[in-house]
């Protein structure tokens, strides 16, 4: 059994202004368009709802910013981990460009300026989301575009509820919590998508090409096949203070080639720097998550949402197995949030959450288990700028670890005066709305 020593961890956002206020006031929210700041809490698809004016081309430039002081500590059996200290983690960065295309056409785009995995800037993805068909002629098909969504690009796809309230990079202002789930479902891979809405209920259907490193190349290894991705659910605001929302998802890949994506899709790293990293320097930029990599993955996932006033659940069940010729392996991951919400413009929160994935890499295996504790709350200074503060214990247990550096004790300790802690900074900015015609 390994046991990490709790960590205590501390978050601070702040903005950076890099305009006059007086272009900041001309900003205007985009057709179809989730809002990068608190407004965008809780929002999972875009709403079909038209409440923007077309008045054509504009371009919003934006960014997001986060700074960590972090203090952890930790150990194996085999007294192999490096000791961690206090000091700053390299900050973060994103580049963001929402360019209003049209009527009901949009186009995102996403660079990482400076990532724990790409210090130097590196482009996520992008994709266009088509909301009416106007660009082929006034009115067609408004009948069925009122309730549809197409979204096409290279960028995260629409695979369960969790991604919604994920950190992206730097972007962590919708993460109640510094850290995202050890199954993080996230990857950028070329996609296509329909997403459907209708007076609550919700169904998306899409497929990626399966790969996140896009390439032509076929060689005696490639076995390639696209992902095929859904979702169906139903969503609805009961009165002002009753929201619940409950959805299934699917992904599955048969590729060899193509199929360990998943869990394994996000290019920035993990939000807990040098964890698991040994003396010999046995680590990796992802510790602290983990990707099963089964070559032949089906996945499931159910989350239901909850909102009562203040007070509001976030929960996953998700089932990640492998084919039967590929041995059967399977992994199951549960978490729950609660979180409460208080203030005047419920700026204040509490929150805690409890992570667990146990499973087997192929049938019958020796069991491999992993849970986490996050305790924690923030302050939203402003709708651009986030303060967390979070207390996390990570644990591997099962004898599927015997052997490895994840081994080890049992051994726990109250922070006190003497224990290091993190800090993050996150902030989200806008830095340009063009208000008539740009030549690019």
């Amino acid at each position: 059994m390994k046991t990490l020593k709790p960590w205590l961890l501390i978050s601070f956002g702040f903005l950076m202004l890099l305009i006059a206020e007086g272009v900041y006031a001309q900003q205007a929210i985009m057709q179809y368009y989730r809002p990068n700041n608190k407004d965008g809490l809780n929002v999972f698809e875009t709403s079909k709802n038209d409440t923007t004016t077309f008045k054509g081309l504009k371009v919003w430039v934006g960014g997001d910013f986060a700074m960590q002081f972090q203090g952890m500590e930790q150990e194996n059996a085999l007294d192999s981990l490096v000791e961690l200290g206090s000091n700053f983690n390299l900050p973060t960065a994103n580049l963001n460009i929402d360019v209003q295309l049209y009527d009901g056409v949009r186009m995102h785009l996403r660079t990482y300026l400076s990532s724990k995995h790409h210090e130097e800037s590196w482009v996520k993805g992008g994709h266009i989301q088509i909301d009416k068909l106007e660009f082929i002629k006034p009115g067609f098909l408004e009948n069925i575009m009122q309730f549809t969504t197409i979204t096409i690009g290279m960028d995260e796809f629409n695979y369960g509820d969790a991604h919604f309230r994920r950190s992206d990079n730097a972007r962590a202002i919708f993460n109640p919590f510094i850290g995202n789930y050890i199954l993080d479902a996230f990857s950028t891979e070329v996609f296509g998508s329909i997403t459907v809405q209708k007076e609550g209920f919700l169904g998306v259907i899409g497929v990626t090409n399966g790969k996140l490193n896009q390439n032509v190349v076929v060689n005696d290894n490639s076995d390639n096949k696209p992902s095929i991705f859904g979702k169906v659910g139903f969503d609805k605001q009961f009165t002002d203070k009753v929201r619940f929302r409950l959805t299934g998802s699917w992904y599955i890949n048969k590729g060899t080639t193509t199929g360990t994506w998943l869990y394994g899709g996000d290019r920035s790293g993990s939000r807990y720097y040098h964890l698991m990293l040994t003396l010999d320097d046995d680590g990796n930029d992802f510790e602290g998550r983990f990707n099963p990599r089964f070559k032949k993955l089906t996945a499931f996932q159910i989350n239901p949402f909850i909102k009562f006033n203040g007070l509001e659940f976030f929960g996953i069940y998700e089932l990640a197995s492998n084919s039967d010729d590929e041995g059967s392996g399977a992994f199951s991951q549960y978490a729950g949030e609660l979180i409460y919400r208080f203030g005047n413009a419920e700026q204040l929160y509490l929150a805690g959450r409890y992570n667990v994935v146990t499973g087997e890499k192929i049938e019958n295996a020796p069991i491999q288990e992993i849970n986490r504790l996050n305790i924690g709350g923030g302050w939203y200074l402003t709708k651009n700028i986030i303060a967390k503060v979070e207390y996390i214990s990570q644990k591997y247990e099962g004898s599927g670890w015997n052997g490895t550096k994840y081994e080890g004790g049992n051994k726990w300790h109250q922070p006190g005066s003497g224990d290091q802690f993190l800090v993050e900074a996150n902030s989200k900015i806008y830095l340009l709305e063009a208000q008539k015609k740009i030549d690019i």
